[in-house]
């Protein structure tokens, strides 16, 4: 058995090296939302009972099948040598088909499919393939803050495009500048849309297509909720709209479709180009997925959807029981048509963060302020419906009892 070697000497003060970070290190954003995990543990901590509507990490098992194919292959041995750096064919085969049947798209698996370590990594990395110092990237304002850490990354800027409920949260393009559109070399879309719940039509798809093509600028639609659609109506996917494949790729992840977060499998799919160089870079940083996760994503993939349905289903009735809670305690808005998120109006007069720890200090409920989204997030908080509906109802009530909306 290893046993460490004993030691006693001490560094004398003042010999540790100093170590310098990158420039690059330096330009990363804060993480915003660190600080709000560390709030509810503390209040966790000092024995209070906390709901924690401010997290984004699905509260359900990977279905029992997905799980089964895993333990059945991890005892294959052809898994336990080095996948393909690319990934597997018969995993890139299995979304290839899985986007026919879904969504009548066709994709070739080995040139238009990319195999990431969960969409997450894929969305940093595209930054880094295509924008230098000085080029800009149009970013959703309020958006999934992780766009940033690849711009910041590559040394590049961003341009915000504000969301507004006016708006439908879409963004508008004849808004944005003659100048910002010169240096504009890609743009993030997000549908069903983290943090504002909302949904895109084929048409405004088209829209972005056409505006993409006129400037020059590569489209990244994060599809992360695309399996989350509510009142009878599916997601759109931005690849369904002709022309698609020529300005994008579409990141898609089984992290929110078959509650697979911890096993980190997502895929970047369409244009052909930005898919070899999103492999180009993979292949200096990673040997793909281990082969047993990517048999059990292919058969998650591939195998009834039934568990898909009934998921979805199930975030329906949630959304359903919280926004007639809220209703009653009388907080309105109006509910959200896909992802598994709420976007609710602020009352006044508080701010976002102000809000959000008062809810926490005084309701033992944790929502996310919407400023850590963008400066277009201010005035209102995300709630994920990642909670049983008993718990759900329970936090309306408990803020209920605030008496902070008349």
């Amino acid at each position: 058995m290893y046993m460490p070697k004993k030691t006693t000497a001490q560094e004398p003060p003042g010999s540790v090296m100093p170590i310098e970070a990158a420039v690059r290190m330096q330009r990363l954003p804060k993480q915003f939302f660190a600080g709000l995990a560390q709030k509810a543990s503390a209040r966790i901590a000092e024995g209070h009972d906390v709901i924690n509507l401010g997290q984004g990490n699905p509260d359900r098992p990977t279905p029992p099948h997905i799980v089964t194919a895993l333990q059945e292959a991890a005892a294959n041995p052809l898994y336990h040598k080095y996948p393909p750096f690319s990934g597997f064919s018969f995993l890139k085969e299995a979304v290839a088909e899985r986007y026919a049947q879904d969504y009548g798209v066709e994709l070739d698996p080995e040139t238009e499919v990319a195999v990431l370590f969960g969409g997450k990594t894929g969305l940093v990395e595209i930054s880094q393939i295509l924008l230098n110092p000085g080029d800009v990237c149009l970013v959703p304002d309020p958006g999934y803050p992780d766009y940033w850490s690849g711009v910041a990354l590559a040394g590049a800027e961003m341009a915000f495009m504000p969301l507004t409920e006016a708006g439908g949260y879409l963004p508008d393009f004849g808004a944005i500048d003659a100048e910002t559109l010169r240096k504009a070399k890609l743009m993030f879309l997000n549908y069903p849309n983290n943090p504002t719940g909302a949904t895109a039509s084929a048409a405004f798809y088209e829209e972005a297509i056409r505006f993409a093509e006129r400037h020059g600028i590569v489209v990244a639609s994060d599809f992360a909720y695309g399996a989350i659609g509510f009142d009878g109506n599916r997601p759109v996917s931005f690849l369904e709209q002709p022309g698609a494949k020529s300005v994008g790729v579409e990141f898609y992840t089984l992290s929110k479709t078959y509650n697979m977060a911890g096993w980190r499998v997502g895929f970047a799919l369409g244009n052909r180009e930005v898919i070899r160089l999103i492999n180009l870079m993979q292949d200096h940083y990673y040997v793909s997925l281990f082969g047993g996760i990517q048999a059990a994503a292919a058969t998650a993939l591939t195998a009834s959807q039934q568990c898909v349905t009934d998921l979805v289903d199930r975030y329906e009735r949630r959304r359903n029981v919280f926004y007639r809670a809220l209703h009653r305690i009388g907080w309105q808005a109006s509910p959200s048509s896909g992802s598994f998120f709420c976007w609710l109006p602020v009352p006044k007069p508080f701010g976002s963060v102000e809000f959000a720890d008062m809810l926490l200090a005084q309701a033992n409920v944790v929502v996310a302020p919407g400023v850590g989204f963008g400066a277009h997030g201010e005035g209102y908080v995300r709630v994920g419906l990642l909670t049983n509906e008993e718990r759900l109802e329970e936090a309306a009530e408990r803020i209920g009892r605030l008496n902070l909306f008349g």
